[in-house]
């Protein structure tokens, strides 16, 4: 028999943590998924247009850093306002309008003419882009079952990889086809202005955040559709076995931290909640600064180095394939050593990597220390995305996410523009030890994060 009274916040949460996961959670899962791989294609295909556009238009460094850094300058302001709506208007909203800016901007780069409309174009594309990432990852963390979320939202950001081998494969096969290969590259860009159609009508709304705004009827409705999916249709004396959770008292799940944009501000740095947001922040703005810093000038770099257009691109595919077997191994490694740990290994092995890379000098090693480099990073990206959205309640969860990423934007907006000074100081070398020192930094700091392996999330 299915629930006919009201159910409460904290029933809605713990209803959501026990069910299996089920064919609503994968609709949930490619349906963002999708769109977060539409995301990746987008911010790799500019890192391709830099080197054919480098010497079409004869740009010099500090344009090209200028075409890449401007995306990211809107990724940061589109992260922060982007999180503070999801948590005011609704998750599925938002995303569908993130999707929507971008793919729209993508589109219509195609068509400039020179360098001043580009980055204009690129200041949209970031806008919707940057606020897309952490509210995708923020709904998906809110229907998926506390004791594999980590392991949902790597495969999640496993969709970065899916779109990232999308765009090395159109900046092998098609921009170097010809002269205006650039411009259809862009055109498959505006793909997901009519994808956000498919995601506002056809994913539900998040049944946390409509229980934190009091529509419990339609929090009821959501839920007992997926139980009905999972054959879990429940009476209060016939529950099925859940696992052991640490689940918040009823009614401390039913009071709420934050109702407005200011006081959601405020609580991010209250006594409660100033570390996890401090440390959230740092560890952002170093993975930030080194994998953009890197993978925007990877193929740049190699054709510095004396390959050709297809030969560097060749290489950047082959390097881009090792993100996923990296997201692979984090997304198991996460549920058994926890957050913390996975994290932290997954940045130490950045580090290495980097180190490794910018002292390559043949072929072989160039390939293989790149991918090694791309296996850690990225996986320690999926790990990075698990833990973000649990460190915060319902009522402030995508904002906290969205300001951790955007503080992050801040670094993609000045690693690629330090890069080309990087590279006439020391080469290669110097660069990527620069970025090295970066993941160290993260490293440490993962280690001041709460690990909520397991655990409920925090419905206030």
């Amino acid at each position: 028999m299915p629930h006919t009274a009201l159910p409460s916040r904290a029933s809605i949460a713990s209803r959501l943590d026990a069910l299996p996961f089920a064919r609503p959670h994968l609709r949930v899962l490619t349906g963002s998924g999708l769109g977060w791989a539409l995301d990746a294609m987008d911010v790799g295909l500019i890192s391709f247009i830099i080197a054919v556009l480098a010497q079409q238009w004869q740009l010099t460094p500090g344009e090209t850093g200028w075409i890449a850094s401007i995306g990211f300058v809107g990724m940061a302001i589109g992260a922060s306002v982007g999180g503070l709506l999801a948590d005011r208007l609704g998750r599925r909203h938002v995303f569908a309008l993130t999707l929507l800016i971008y793919g729209l901007a993508t589109g219509a780069s195609a068509l400039v003419g020179g360098i001043a409309m580009l980055l204009v174009l690129r200041f949209f594309v970031g806008l919707g882009l940057g606020a897309e990432l952490p509210v995708a990852s923020t709904y998906v963390s809110e229907f998926a079952p506390a004791a594999i979320r980590g392991r949902v939202i790597v495969i999640l950001e496993a969709f970065w990889a899916v779109g990232w081998t999308a765009s090395a494969l159109i900046g092998y096969f098609v921009i170097p086809a010809s002269d205006g290969g650039w411009r259809w590259a862009f055109a498959l860009g505006a793909i997901p202005a009519a994808y956000a159609l498919v995601v506002r009508w056809g994913l539900p709304e998040s049944p946390r955040w409509l229980a934190s705004r009091g529509r419990l009827s339609e929090a009821e409705r959501i839920v007992s559709a997926f139980e009905t999916a999972a054959d879990l249709q429940r009476s209060p004396a016939s529950q099925p076995d859940a696992p052991a959770l640490s689940v918040p008292a009823p009614d401390a799940a039913d009071q709420t931290v934050a109702a407005t944009g200011a006081q959601r501000m405020r609580a991010l740095w209250s006594p409660e909640f100033r570390t996890r947001t401090l440390c959230i922040w740092l560890v952002w703005f170093c993975v930030n600064f080194a994998y953009y810093g890197a993978f925007i000038w990877i193929p740049s770099i190699l054709v510095q180095a004396g390959y050709d257009l297809v030969r560097s691109f060749g290489f950047t595919l082959l390097i881009t394939l090792a993100q996923l077997p990296g997201y692979a191994v984090a997304a198991w490694l996460i549920e058994v050593w926890g957050r913390r740990a996975t994290l932290s290994v997954f940045l130490a092995g950045s580090a290495i990597s980097a180190v490794l890379f910018g002292t390559a000098g043949t072929e072989g090693a160039i390939i293989a220390t790149g991918m090694a480099l791309s296996f850690f990073n990225l996986g320690a990206w999926g790990a990075l995305y698990a833990v973000t959205p649990e460190l915060y309640p319902t009522s402030l969860r995508a904002t906290g996410s969205g300001w951790a990423a955007g503080v992050g934007r801040l670094a993609s907006i000045i690693a690629p523009l330090l890069v080309p000074a990087l590279l006439a100081t020391g080469g290669a070398p110097l660069t990527f030890s620069v970025f090295a020192g970066f993941f160290v930094v993260a490293t440490i700091t993962a280690w001041g994060l709460a690990d909520l392996r397991g655990r409920a999330l925090d419905e206030r």
